[in-house]
């Protein structure tokens, strides 16, 4: 059984249309009566409230964080947490306007009258769609944090209070590589004057089974609270958004939820309640929330630039492993391994070597490359990093000033296993042009074919890859490759560069 991740969607199910018919109308959070479930929410689309906002800059603006909402020192339950808390939270709605295209037929869709019935002209419709959301005040000036797949190509959005009071909200800026978005309300200096900002805790300091509490609008139903543990932290390669690092948590989460407040006992934003993983669609015990500290940072980002600006290192990371630890006899078991350094890069400038092993950044250690990305991507362009770093079995300190992240970046480092039954061709002009070999790539042996009985073809070596190197020896001719690979030994180290990204891989003969 293979479990689904959802962005918190609101799912209309047969036995929802068998009740209501499926045509409930819009949303009306100032109103009492029950409200129909939306059909779902969408993620990773293109921005904006309206063409002629989207296309403005997002304005400087200064936030106040934490004021008039202090940090409940001694509260005397759950109960006064939630009371006090519960108005910082808004109901988030959407609409989106998009084009569809299709011809029509009287008998729609029913496949006995498909025979009989005509095709007309294609014509193009304009279709209204309308979601739910949550989302979170953090300043007296009317900035609100919510997810980005909340307002993802949203035409306009109304944002309402616990107490009822209804505002117009524009973007300020969007990440959605965290899947976080920051709002703006729009309203008088009085209306904006009674908002209650709730204040940042630091998400580093939560211990798990620490008490916490997920308050948002699940299912349209309006402010909810519900009350969990924190079950797991640096939740990382969940497969939801670029760059994560989420606390997961078994506080009841709900489509309807995304972009609402976790909080701790203290009354303090510990995270965003963004995704579930489920088989249902529904709550089943497992909720992901982007953690304060990252969402704080994200929103001085956006405040100040209207974009993120994220520190970039310019290498090709992977993780150890004991088969590659042992290969090259490292005295660790965890840590980064640099597969191939970018020239001209913040990280080539600050002496970093392919075959580096990278244990600790800023002195604190590091177990796998997600977790470099993500302090490197936060410490920001222009910031002095400290790594601890073992060449071969020397361990040396590099410091490296990081440079901004450009906007298009590698991706993880693929795996192959095993080299028998393997086609080879120096590389050459023809090779390159064939395979889109990329010039920084100076010296290797191609694969040009894989037997699909060998070792090789099962263990994911593919037409098009480079061996560099094998041992930790450069390959450049056929007898490289045959010295290199005849040597004693069952197993050896292959450097292979696929399309571009390099990486290493143990290999049996």
């Amino acid at each position: 059984m293979n479990a689904r991740y959802f962005h918190l969607p609101y799912m209309i199910t047969a036995v929802v249309f068998a009740l209501f018919g499926g045509c409930g109308k819009s949303p009306d959070s100032s109103k009492s009566q029950k409200t129909p479930i939306p059909t779902k929410s969408v993620m990773n689309q293109a921005p904006s409230v309206s063409q002629t906002a989207a296309a403005q800059p997002a304005p400087t603006v200064k936030a106040t964080l934490v004021s008039g909402q202090p940090v409940l020192r001694n509260p005397g339950s759950l109960a006064d947490v939630a009371e006090q808390r519960v108005v910082s939270i808004v109901n988030i709605s959407t609409e989106k306007i998009f084009n569809t295209s299709g011809s029509y037929s009287p008998f729609g869709q029913d496949p006995f009258f498909k025979p009989f019935s005509r095709r007309t002209p294609m014509h193009r419709h304009r279709r209204r769609a309308h979601s739910l959301g949550s989302g979170v005040i953090v300043s007296h000036d009317g900035l609100v944090i919510t997810n980005n797949h909340v307002i993802d190509k949203a035409s306009s959005i109304k944002v309402s209070t616990q107490g009822g009071k209804e505002f117009t909200a524009r973007i300020v800026g969007r990440d959605p590589k965290t899947d976080v978005a920051l709002l703006r309300l729009e309203g008088t200096p009085g209306d904006l004057k009674a908002l209650h900002p709730i204040p940042f805790g630091d998400s580093s300091r939560l211990r798990l089974a620490d008490t916490v509490l997920a308050i948002g609008n699940p299912f349209g139903l309006g402010h909810t609270v519900t009350m969990g543990i924190v079950s797991a932290k640096g939740r990382a390669n969940v497969g939801i958004v670029d760059y994560e690092d989420f606390i997961q948590t078994d506080a009841a989460i709900n489509p309807g939820n995304s972009g609402g407040a976790l909080i701790n006992t203290r009354g303090e934003l510990v995270g965003i309640n963004t995704a579930i993983l489920s088989k249902s669609g529904g709550y089943q015990g497992i909720g992901f929330a982007i953690p304060s500290n990252m969402v704080k940072n994200i929103m001085e980002d956006l405040v100040t630039t209207g974009v993120v600006i994220r520190g970039w290192l310019g290498v090709v990371i992977q993780n150890v492993n004991p088969e590659l630890a042992k290969m090259m006899a490292l005295p660790i078991s965890k840590g980064v391994i640099i597969a191939n350094v970018q020239k001209g890069s913040p990280a080539d400038k600050g002496g970093f070597m392919r075959g580096d092993v990278v244990v600790a950044m800023n002195g604190k250690p590091l177990a796998d490359s997600t977790t470099l990305r993500n302090r490197v991507a936060a410490l920001g362009e222009g910031k002095s990093a400290t790594f601890s770093v073992y060449r071969k079995i020397k361990q040396i300190t590099l410091t490296v000033t990081l440079g901004r992240q450009p906007s298009l970046t590698a991706g993880t480092s693929p795996q192959s296993n095993s080299l028998s039954g393997l086609s080879l061709g120096e590389l050459d002009s023809t090779l390159r042009r064939k395979y889109q070999i990329d010039s920084s790539v100076d010296s290797g042996v191609v694969v040009i074919k894989v037997n699909p009985a060998s070792p090789a073809a099962n263990s994911g070596l593919k037409e098009g890859d480079v061996i560099m190197e094998i041992n930790r020896r450069n390959i450049s001719t056929f007898k490289d490759f045959e010295k290199a690979y005849s040597a004693k030994g069952k197993r050896i180290l292959l450097l292979v560069n696929r399309q571009g990204r390099t990486f290493y891989q143990v290999l049996n003969k």
